[in-house]
């Protein structure tokens, strides 16, 4: 079944309110490293299904440098080697939050956290994680699908050579 058109644009609904995610999501990446940051988006994209988010995300992450073997190997990252301690702490981290039904966010992947990070930290892998989750509604919701022109930047205008 092929995917449905655009169902709504809440940037153009509720500006006001698209405007402040995307501030938040801002004051986010400041405060969670880049990498890891792609690793939870990601996670937790996969674990909802969005996909506007997997593929805005993984772009990102191979622009970054990322690995093609770790983003493939992430849906199995608890089994594999190529992630650090750290990375499966907060791995584990975003998942309970994103199943916070069924986990209540246990207060063992919230512990697994203190080896790794500080109280202020966890509060923003918290924050990632509550505003990927937001994220993968708003995109599932609307049927947005994702385009890598949306986000192109122009280039530096060239100066035009000097006439001879």
């Amino acid at each position: 079944m092929p995917a449905e058109p655009l169902r709504m644009d809440l940037s153009k609904i509720a500006p006001d309110a698209y405007r402040h995610f995307l501030q938040l999501e801002g004051l986010i990446g400041q405060h969670v490293d880049r990498k890891l940051l792609h690793l939870l988006k990601l996670r937790a994209s996969q674990i909802n299904g969005c996909a506007y988010c997997l593929a805005m995300h993984t772009d990102e992450a191979l622009r970054d440098g990322e690995p093609t073997e770790r983003l493939t190997l992430l849906d199995a990252w608890e089994e594999s080697t190529l992630y650090s301690e750290k990375e499966r702490a907060a791995l584990a981290w975003v998942e309970e939050v994103t199943l916070i039904a069924d986990s209540g966010a246990s207060k063992e992947s919230f512990e697994a956290l203190k080896g790794h990070f500080s109280e202020e930290e966890i509060g923003w892998l918290t924050m990632a994680a509550v505003m990927i989750n937001a994220w993968n509604r708003v995109a599932i919701s609307s049927r947005a699908q994702y385009d890598r022109r949306m986000f192109a930047h122009p280039g530096p205008v060239e100066k035009a050579a000097e006439p001879a």
